[in-house]
């Protein structure tokens, strides 16, 4: 009896391992399934392309669903030292004098917290919290991106915030995001807000992406934006190795706070 197995079904084995593991390298794949490199990366680099996977250097990861968002009053307390150590890193990329675009959500309010001992910033932003923390600061001169309020989030969305986007320019954009992979990119788990996001992407000469390890290697609902739209992210050290090489060899600067 012939050993054969098609290369459909020694893929759909991969990832009945891959997700028992978490982790494969491309030497268990060889092993476990008799073939040989070129065949096991070939294999990988399908179900990679497929969405199924992560791919990285040397083999790859499970990739995970991120969990529905809870509003931003229930998440500000989720992974606080990560974020407070995420933020100080982020807001120490700024300088004095620099124009800054800062989205929603509680990582990058953590930046915000940050920039307040700065000097001659204008600070962009849709973010009723970051507006909210920085309005009576005299060395800071705040611009507020009218729209559509979303309540769970306390930030504005929709035309009216994607039309004042397309005339800004800024030196900085400084964003947060439910998830990031390797195969998907930046995706989040709320429709609306989907165009929004893309519009701040695009108003600022250097995009910072800052999200915790929680974040890192998952996929959501609506894909935002490729990895090739960022060129930093800022984590924290609990974020898988793997995943920080595989950004790095694809010249994105990761910083670990």
């Amino acid at each position: 009896m012939s050993d054969f197995i098609a290369p459909i079904e020694r893929q759909n084995s991969i990832l009945d391992l891959l997700d028992q593991q978490q982790r494969l390298t491309v030497a268990e794949v060889c092993q476990r399934f008799s073939v040989s490199k070129a065949t096991a990366r070939r294999d990988l680099e399908r179900l990679s392309q497929e969405g199924k996977l992560q791919r990285v250097h040397g083999g790859a990861i499970a990739l995970r669903q991120a969990p529905p968002e809870s509003p931003i009053l229930l998440r500000e307390q989720e992974q606080r030292e990560e974020k407070a150590r995420i933020g100080r890193a982020a807001a120490g990329l700024v300088q004095n004098g620099e124009t800054i675009l800062l989205g929603s959500g509680t990582t990058v309010l953590d930046v915000a917290r940050n920039l307040r001992q700065h000097t001659g910033l204008t600070v962009i932003t849709n973010s009723l919290p970051v507006i909210n923390m920085l309005a009576r600061l005299e060395n800071i001169t705040v611009i507020a991106l009218g729209g559509q309020v979303r309540d769970s989030e306390l930030s504005f969305i929709g035309y009216l915030t994607e039309k004042t986007l397309g005339e800004i320019n800024a030196d900085w954009v400084i964003i947060g995001i439910r998830a990031i992979s390797l195969a998907n990119g930046l995706s989040n788990d709320y429709l609306p807000e989907t165009m929004t996001d893309r519009a701040i992407l695009c108003a600022g000469r250097k995009v910072v992406i800052v999200a915790d390890h929680t974040k890192c290697g998952m996929i959501s609902t609506a894909l935002v934006a490729p990895l090739t739209s960022i060129q930093i992210l800022v984590t924290d050290d609990k974020t898988d190795r793997a995943f920080v090489d595989s950004l790095r060899e694809q010249g994105i600067e990761v910083i670990i706070a």
